[in-house]
């Protein structure tokens, strides 16, 4: 098969065409430099230029304040549920909050408790993870005397989202896993102490993870830690303390380009996820019970959309077919089943509109 399919992957995800196109022409030499972007150093002038881009284009894109740093680490997400809790709750004497809205809120927990007294304090698994907290939930449930409070933004198993920033704690600094949202609509980076997101689901293929992490956070970081899991050592190397994934770096940097460039910023870029999303929550609504979303309408993510069919049969001959149309990646994670369809920037409109049209036809057919 060489024609490209909609590629409905919860991660690796599908990655802008031009980004391809562009990496593509570079791949086998660089211009002005005669080597490919898999072999050059990470200290040579035009990775140093990579990175400062990279960088650049974050803070553009995001509007990073000044007073945060921007990090690049490897390791992905499930590195960060460690480096979270060792940078900012050992040795602290205090405890971290944890807000649990789906499978990867669970897993941060359990590592961080490896490191200090980490409390999940709102849990949506009594009902299935279904929904997020209000903000007056999140208030009371953080309280004012954590060390920080931590939150999944996008729970891209169980489908449910944080519609918008929530309020930043009164005297707690809010961490956030953005890894399946990140640069997926604009963000007030200020709210945080600390975000950090695996890159291969909005800003590039897998291999780097990106920190925004606050100075006043830095400056508290407990001494003896591991050197590769200390966020300072990143701080004051430039991310470049020994080689970095700088193939993964480099692709981030030219996705970023092409958001700031072609897409035109994170506003632009919302809107079009948002109209992606309701196609496919139209074609669920419309279905008139033949598809069953799993998220309340007040939490669902416009990153996967996640949905059931009446049996594991027929959801089965629902992804058979689809893959024969030219829509891959749709089952469901192993730990639940289902369908799911992510819809990270990089998805065209069009593999939306592919999609719902496949479902109307699908649930004709089968009704």
């Amino acid at each position: 098969m060489n024609e490209r399919t909609f590629n409905f992957s919860a991660g690796p995800a599908t990655l802008p065409l031009p980004v391809l196109e562009e990496a593509q022409r570079d791949l086998r030499a660089l211009p002005g430099v005669g080597a490919s972007p898999l072999e050059v150093s990470h200290r040579s002038p035009w990775f140093l230029g990579v990175i400062e881009e990279a960088e650049a284009n974050l803070r553009q894109l995001l509007a990073i304040p000044d007073g945060h740093r921007v990090l690049f680490c490897q390791g992905g997400a499930s590195m960060q549920f460690s480096m979270v809790a060792m940078n900012l709750l050992r040795g602290t004497g205090r405890s971290a909050g944890y807000v649990i809205t789906g499978a990867w809120g669970s897993k941060a927990l359990a590592e961080a408790r490896k490191e200090g007294d980490a409390r999940g304090v709102w849990s949506g698994a009594d009902d299935g993870y279904v929904t997020v907290p209000t903000a007056t939930e999140l208030a009371a449930s953080l309280g004012t005397d954590a060390a920080y409070g931590h939150l999944t933004t996008n729970e891209t198993i169980q489908g449910v989202e944080f519609p918008d920033d929530p309020p930043a704690p009164e005297g707690v600094a809010l961490v956030a896993d953005m890894s399946s949202d990140f640069c997926s609509r604009p963000v007030d980076v200020a709210r945080y102490g600390l975000i950090y997101a695996g890159a291969q689901k909005n800003a590039g293929p897998a291999g780097v993870t990106v920190a925004i992490v606050r100075d006043d956070l830095l400056a508290d970081v407990p001494d003896g830690l591991p050197t590769m899991l200390d966020y300072r050592t990143y701080a004051e190397h430039g991310s470049l303390y020994n080689t970095p994934p700088v193939f993964s770096i480099y692709v981030l940097m030219l996705v970023t380009r092409w958001l700031r460039d072609e897409v035109g910023g994170l506003d632009t870029q919302r809107t079009t996820n948002r109209a992606k999303a309701r196609l496919l929550y139209d074609a669920i609504d419309g279905s008139g019970g033949f598809y069953v979303g799993h998220a309340r309408p007040e939490a669902r993510s416009l990153m996967n959309v996640t949905w059931r069919l009446s049996s594991e049969e027929l959801e089965r001959t629902f992804v058979a077919e689809a893959t024969q149309a030219g829509m891959v990646e749709l089952k469901g994670h192993r730990s639940v089943g289902g369908i799911r369809a992510s819809l990270y920037n990089a998805m065209p409109i069009e593999g939306a509109e592919t999609l719902a049209g496949f479902m109307k036809e699908f649930a004709a057919r089968h009704a």
